[in-house]
């Protein structure tokens, strides 16, 4: 089964008339922002599906993971025993581009990814303006940083970001 994109306004008439809206990323991005009846099912459970013959709308942030796991969920979807499925075309992001309502809860904490992002930028700003200003050793901050970046692409582990999930203010999202 091949996944075909649909457009917010034709998922929202599908899903009128039954069709299940599955939220395919993270818990923490989804208690920030999701569409309202949606099912939060993150990539790596997407063998916890539950069977049902009703068409699937998959759907991510921009539609970039939807697209770039067609695969994965075209196959969770036929052992759900859904004889159709689509991806949201544009994701969340076109969902509200077109004018959609979504559940938005400000007081959750922001998505890991874009902490790890603010984070690692801050470290080598930091990390350089120490190094001009107060001495060159300060230039390795930087560059351990750089490291980390490259080691968490290469291996697909962020230690950033597991730090980051422990402190006070991301256990909630957690729950």
């Amino acid at each position: 089964m091949t996944l075909k994109l649909i457009s917010p306004d034709d998922a929202r008439r599908a899903i009128d008339a039954g069709a299940r809206l599955i939220d395919i990323r993270n818990a923490d991005e989804y208690g920030r922002e999701h569409i309202s009846g949606a099912l939060n099912l993150p990539l790596e459970r997407l063998g916890d599906l539950p069977p049902d013959d009703r068409p699937i709308i998959f759907h991510c942030r921009s539609g970039m993971r939807t697209s770039t796991n067609s695969g994965k969920l075209a196959a969770a979807a036929a052992a759900a025993g859904s004889a159709t499925a689509f991806i949201l075309d544009g994701g969340i992001d076109a969902w509200r581009g077109a004018g959609r309502p979504t559940v938005t809860d400000r007081s959750q904490p922001l998505e890991i990814m874009r902490q790890v992002q603010i984070t690692a930028g801050a470290l080598v700003l930091l990390g350089v303006v120490l190094g001009l200003l107060v001495a060159p050793a300060f230039f390795g901050l930087s560059a351990f940083v750089g490291a980390g970046l490259i080691f968490a692409g290469t291996t697909g582990w962020c230690g950033m970001a597991s730090l980051l999930r422990i402190l006070p203010w991301n256990r909630r999202a957690l729950v």
